[in-house]
């Protein structure tokens, strides 16, 4: 058995902290307008937005689709915010069941603001980035609330998730 850990296992691990952070969030609305500064986001719903959008917009560009316009995807509420982490894992887990999915296919990146040299990147590293991407800020979020008074008892580290045992 080799030791690596596995982008199943790691979106596991991202599910179930987009889990915590919806049920957390839909106990607690008023935490959605606390004012946030993490990624310019201005109140926590736009960090959370942000989480959601680039998960989809990753995997929609993992899976060689178009990317929708960040502008273009719902603001709210919550629900609907979650619906678009949904659509991620499910487009996810159907490229990572795929045998014939080219991870290693390498993807120009998009954006204009990028320097030339960064905007090439294979699939399979874009992947661990999105996911990473996500626990990031989930961790950011979870000290940002507890700073301001609101702790979550958010457990993200990849030892409390169900992914291994």
């Amino acid at each position: 058995m080799t030791p690596a850990i596995t982008l199943k296992e790691l979106l596991i691990w991202n599910h179930e902290s987009a889990d915590f952070w919806k049920a957390h969030l839909d106990a607690n609305p008023a935490l959605l307008e606390l004012p946030c500064s993490i990624d310019n986001s201005g109140v926590v719903q736009e960090l959370v937005r942000h989480i959601w959008v680039a998960e989809l917009r990753w995997a929609q560009c993992i899976a060689g689709l178009p990317m929708v316009p960040r502008a273009d995807l719902p603001k709210g509420p919550l629900s609907t915010l979650f619906d678009m982490h949904e659509e991620f894992a499910k487009t996810f887990r159907a490229l990572l069941d795929d045998p014939a999915h080219d991870w290693e296919l390498v993807v120009t990146l998009p954006y204009e603001w990028l320097p030339t040299h960064l905007r090439n990147a294979s699939r399979r590293k874009l992947a661990g980035h999105v996911l990473f991407h996500s626990q990031r800020h989930y961790a950011q979020l979870a000290t940002h609330l507890r700073t301001a008074g609101f702790p979550s008892e958010f457990l993200g580290d990849f030892i409390f998730s169900s992914a291994l045992a």
